[in-house]
């Protein structure tokens, strides 16, 4: 569509955008939009696939087509330039590409659920009920699992199940006050419960 002139200002213009703020790029001749050029973000994975994303194209034609204008600060009429943008492509894909890339074990942040405290007895369930509501206070995606399970069985189920961290509580831990952490399938140590969820926000809040 359009005026070859007004597609060379509108690539013109993706050039200098780029260029100003130093984004590495190459040329695809012919795979802009029919109404103008863009820019295309192209992820790898996990496996160095490349797949298209993020989209910003630059629409000088629709402006035209519709006879649309706004008054600037000169009080004259000017004709505006539409940005079409597209921030994840199609969410389905999108959300396949991260869940292979990280084989389903997510990042703190984006783990649906970041944290599973276990109890060793029934005995130990109301403290971690009530670390359960503490930490949820806090922000944190947690539950517990209080099944009448042996920890090993519990534990597996939550490796499993790719929980980030997976805390621990029986009778050491209720009398001082303690969780004792496993991650990636090792125990990472005893911590004060407050001081856990104190590392916990720090990591959640400032992701890698």
């Amino acid at each position: 569509m359009g005026d070859a002139k007004l597609w060379e200002k509108a690539e013109s213009s993706l050039k200098e955008a780029l260029d100003e703020k130093k984004i590495s790029y190459k040329i695809n001749k012919g795979d802009g939009a029919f109404y103008g050029p863009k820019i295309d973000f192209h992820i790898k994975d996990a496996i160095g696939r490349s797949w298209q994303l993020g989209t910003i194209q630059l629409d000088f034609q629709m402006p035209e087509r519709f006879d649309l204008s706004y008054e600037g600060h000169d009080g004259k009429k000017h004709k505006p330039v539409i940005i079409h943008r597209t921030i994840l492509g199609s969410i389905e894909r999108f959300m396949g590409i991260l869940i292979e890339h990280y084989a389903g074990k997510f990042p703190l942040w984006l783990a649906p659920e970041q944290v599973r405290i276990l109890t060793v007895a029934d005995r130990f369930n109301d403290y971690a009920e009530k670390i359960v509501e503490t930490y949820k206070s806090s922000g944190i995606r947690i539950s517990a699992d209080i099944r009448t399970e042996s920890i090993s069985y519990k534990v597996r189920d939550a490796q499993l199940d790719k929980i980030p961290y997976i805390l621990v509580v029986g009778e050491k831990e209720i009398k001082e006050g303690l969780v004792t952490v496993r991650s990636s399938g090792n125990v990472i140590g005893s911590f004060k419960k407050d001081e856990f969820l104190q590392r916990l926000l720090n990591e959640f809040l400032i992701p890698a």
